[in-house]
């Protein structure tokens, strides 16, 4: 529901440090914006992946298969740093026991 404030801020930014890719994602992630985050965590190579969602309000469907796809293309590599939202969102989806996801 539309409010009248500002928009939602998303952003999605990468950092590469030797082997591992950081990428920071901050906002909603859903249909109009977990691709922007799919392909910014694809970008560039890397064998391990941090993927830091502790900033993220809204996360979604969409967001949920990203991080699935994310999570075959690092098998054994990823790593997730959830926000309360995003670890109450991949609980009910049934993916809160995953050994990628990090406890809060």
């Amino acid at each position: 529901m539309d409010q009248g404030g500002a928009p939602p801020v998303f952003s999605a930014s990468a950092e590469i440090d030797g082997d591992q890719l950081r990428v920071v994602v901050t906002g909603e992630v859903d249909m109009a914006t977990a691709d922007i985050m799919l392909q910014t965590a694809l970008r560039e190579p890397a064998v391990r992946l941090l993927l830091d969602l502790r900033a993220v309000s809204f996360f979604d469907s969409a967001a949920i298969h990203a991080v699935v796809r994310l999570a075959g293309h690092y098998p054994d590599t990823l790593d997730v740093l959830p926000s309360r939202q995003v670890s109450r969102v991949l609980h009910i989806a049934g993916l809160g026991e995953q050994r990628w996801l990090r406890p809060i």
